[in-house]
């Protein structure tokens, strides 16, 4: 069930194809997370050549799920909703993106 504002594109990420279905006002925003995983990435192989692509990813995953822990124990209980979605909606984007 495809609306209009549905747009299919296909992401690589460490080498590999992702094909996603977003809303076409994401798509900046996927393709910006989209190089800073694969920047992320190609940094661990550099630092850890004796590393393949996967452990690289997954390390790069790691950094990311920390961060985003760290960013939801700074925010104060009585945090504002719109915050809150906009959080939701990037770790749904990460995750799509990771999948």
């Amino acid at each position: 069930m495809e609306t209009q504002d549905t747009k299919s594109i296909t992401v690589l990420i460490a080498g590999r194809p992702y094909p996603l279905k977003i809303k076409e006002t994401d798509e900046p925003v996927i393709r910006r997370i989209v190089k800073e995983v694969n920047d992320k990435i190609n940094r661990f192989q550099l630092t850890y050549a004796n590393k393949d692509k996967q452990d690289c990813l997954s390390m790069a995953l790691l950094t990311y799920a920390v961060d985003l822990h760290k960013t939801q124990q700074a925010l104060p209980a009585t945090e504002d909703p719109a915050v809150a979605d906009k959080l939701t909606q990037l770790d749904a984007l990460i995750d799509k993106l990771l999948q």
